[in-house]
């Protein structure tokens, strides 16, 4: 009787994270995208969708990370749905639109590891105390480095995106321009 109590606690914590996760998100959006830069975040919030969509459907399909309670498509779609196509697309537009573009490449290097930093941490709470999220054969430093990296890749697209005429074309080889 108190398994079961405990559990049904537990979802009850599960959903009011991820509705709480949409709220304060979408509260960020709201705040922090000004209107003269809606189209610019747009194109960072589908270019990241592109890349969750595609590894996070690969490392929950090879077993490597489960999200047991979903709120989203259940039944339609194995990742999390809240986590994988909303929250991390939103946060890397304002990554992108915030971006230390004349930063020195210690302030560029931090910026990136403060918002990799906090995702990490929030799915490491997640993992300990909720079931939103399981690591199956994974861990929290793979978390870090594959956001790094898609945050990487995100930041490439939209500098190619809404490169002028006159920026050097060799965007690929600096990884902090």
């Amino acid at each position: 009787m108190f398994r079961r109590c405990a559990i049904l606690m537990n979802n009850k914590l599960d959903k009011t994270i991820e509705l709480s996760a949409w709220i304060i998100t979408s509260i960020l959006l709201i705040k922090y995208v000004p209107k003269n830069k809606i189209r610019e975040a747009h194109i960072s919030f589908l270019f990241k969708q592109v890349i969750t969509w595609l590894f996070g459907l690969l490392v929950v399909e090879k077993g490597l990370i489960s999200y047991p309670n979903r709120l989203f498509f259940k039944k339609a779609i194995k990742s999390s749905f809240t986590f994988e196509y909303f929250v991390y697309p939103a946060l890397c537009s304002l990554f992108n639109l915030y971006y230390p573009e004349k930063g020195s490449k210690v302030v560029k290097l931090i910026y990136y590891g403060i918002h990799t930093s906090i995702i990490t941490c929030f799915e490491i709470f997640a993992v300990k105390y909720t079931n939103l999220i399981k690591y199956n054969n994974w861990t929290w430093y793979w978390s870090f480095i594959t956001m790094w990296l898609s945050y990487y890749v995100s930041r490439i697209y939209h500098r190619w995106f809404y490169k002028s005429r006159s920026i050097n074309n060799r965007i690929f080889y600096n990884i902090f321009k």
